[in-house]
């Protein structure tokens, strides 16, 4: 018999503006007690120095979470020049250091290499796998380490501000997958010096932006008045990107027992031409997601099921 999972059947998507050194794991916990959910998850992790949005997902919403990783997300951070950290980042060990200090000019000229589609290798201190361990512990034993190149997508990379020849402030907007952290790393080489992260904001993850986000603090002074569970977003807050289609409470029942539903009966009531072959579709009833499923010649095919 399956062990019964402990706390209560919490559902949908809330927004901590997370602090500095607190490690995501950390919040998630600190959210899981104050909310007594039985099941969260995070939508990408931040490093313990970085501050700003950080999505979880509670219960069912866990099964939407790779949409929500897959949205754009945006960063304001801080480049400091002339010392290259082991972790990129101001908490490293310093591993090298430089006289150069590039000018505003300078940054400008380099800064389109680092738009649209570019190759990154990740940093060593990263949850990067490498023959089945996160490379940030092999990088902590000293083991030797060689990270492949990956592609990533940089949409817009912008200077703000040169508070003084030291320090350069820039604006991020990235797809999936990207660290800010090797960005950093590979602009400074690119000009001529080295250079780490000294501040990171995440400001905006999908659909959510800072405005959206509350502290740990607040989230907690909601749970001692009971209203925690109110400030949650709806389960298919993730799913904005997705076409809806509105079923009936007989189709929304046969796509949980996991069985197909016509997709002619459904287009008799709702047209499925801006629908490709093939396309993923989320299958509502009653203004809830019932399942995520596919078009699949005459069929709509449920491939994930949500039961709450």
């Amino acid at each position: 018999m399956a062990r019964k999972r402990r706390g209560d059947p919490v559902h949908g998507w809330l927004v901590i503006d997370k602090s500095p050194n607190i490690t995501s794991a950390k919040v998630v916990n600190q959210a899981r007690k104050i909310l007594n959910a039985a099941k969260v998850g995070h939508s990408g992790t931040l490093d313990p120095m970085a501050t700003g949005v950080l999505p979880l997902a509670f219960g069912e919403a866990t099964k939407t979470v790779s949409y929500m990783m897959d949205g754009r997300k945006e960063y304001l951070f801080t480049v400091c020049w002339g010392e290259a950290r082991d972790t990129d980042d101001a908490e490293g060990k310093i591993i090298e250091t430089s006289d150069q200090r590039p000018d505003r000019a300078e940054i400008e000229a380099a800064l389109p290499e680092f738009t649209g589609e570019i190759d990154q290798i990740p940093p060593a201190y990263s949850a990067i796998k490498v023959d089945g361990e996160r490379a940030y512990k092999l990088a902590r034993q000293e083991k030797p380490l060689e990270l492949k190149s990956r592609k990533i997508f940089i949409e817009r990379f912008e200077l703000i501000d040169c508070p003084d020849e030291a320090r350069a402030i820039f604006e991020l907007t990235s797809g999936k997958g990207a660290y800010i952290r090797g960005l950093a790393r590979d602009l400074a080489r690119r000009l001529g010096t080295v250079g780490h992260i000294s501040s990171l904001r995440r400001t905006r993850v999908g659909p959510f932006k800072e405005n959206d986000a509350i502290s740990l603090a607040k989230l907690e002074e909601l749970g001692h008045k009971g209203a925690a569970v109110d400030i949650l977003r709806p389960v298919e807050t993730a799913l904005d990107d997705i076409p809806a289609l509105a079923l009936t409470e007989d189709e929304a029942r046969r796509l949980r027992c996991g069985q197909s539903v016509s997709a002619l009966t459904v287009a008799k009531r709702t047209p499925l031409t801006e629908i490709d072959q093939g396309a993923t579709i989320c299958a509502m009833a009653d203004g809830k997601v019932v399942a995520l499923a596919k078009l699949e010649g005459g069929e709509i095919r449920p491939f994930r099921v949500l039961n709450f």
